[in-house]
């Protein structure tokens, strides 16, 4: 099989500006992998299944990931000008210098919700490729192109990725929870996520769930639903 690096040259070379980032992978496995730009995800998917030497015909399987917002601490220097007192001809006079200080400045990079994609050629007999790509973040804008009209495997996979992560998927023909009941709120596997205390469908452990409400209850924090 051809490297990453050398299948996301044959990418864009196919696809005029597709918008494909190489995302190294530094452990021991060296699963390098491919991200790539919502807009052009489903056009550089045929073409990976419909190469003739890439041939990823099988979706083994994807996976939802969730990043959510950052705090980043940076350290960067300021030179600003302070006044000194210091020794003149004629006794002590204030002077403005410049001084040189260095603070921590803290910025929030923002949160975003990710598909994993692993394929696999049949015909060829190589894999896995792994592709990915990311929402713009975690709130009103986690749509990204369903690829089960490339790889029909992908479909019950993205469902439960939309019923556990809150990824929607447009284009999928069949976008429903898959793993929770209809009525439930929330996806469950993301970081945030907090256990109701009770479940209106599901049976739960009495003593833990009344626990649990209890000590919402003297926090102040209601029920939930």
């Amino acid at each position: 099989m051809k490297t990453v690096e050398e299948i996301k040259a044959a990418i864009e070379a196919a696809v005029p500006g597709a918008g494909v980032e190489f995302v190294p992978n530094p452990s021991p496995s060296a699963q390098h992998s491919l991200r790539l730009a919502p807009e052009s995800a489903v056009a550089v998917a045929k073409f990976l299944r419909d190469d003739d030497e890439l041939a990823f015909d099988f979706l083994s399987n994807l996976t939802g990931v969730d990043w959510p917002d950052k705090e980043i601490a940076e350290k960067v220097k300021v030179t600003r000008q302070v006044t000194k007192t210091v020794d003149g001809p004629e006794g002590k006079v204030d002077q403005t210098v410049d001084e040189t200080v260095e603070e921590t400045h803290k910025r929030v990079e923002p949160g975003y919700l990710e598909a994993v994609y692993h394929l696999y050629s049949v015909e060829k007999k190589h894999g896995p490729l792994v592709i990915r790509m990311r929402t713009a973040n975690r709130t009103d804008q986690a749509q990204l192109p369903s690829l089960t009209p490339v790889w029909r495997a992908a479909e019950f996979q993205e469902r439960e990725i939309f019923d556990l992560y809150g990824i929607v998927f447009t284009g999928h023909p069949d976008l429903r929870r898959i793993l929770m009941w209809d009525e439930f709120k929330d996806h469950p596997m993301r970081k945030d996520y907090v256990e109701p205390d009770d479940f209106e469908y599901e049976p739960t452990p009495h003593d833990e769930v009344l626990n649990r409400a209890q000590e919402h209850k003297s926090e102040g924090l209601g029920t939930g639903d």
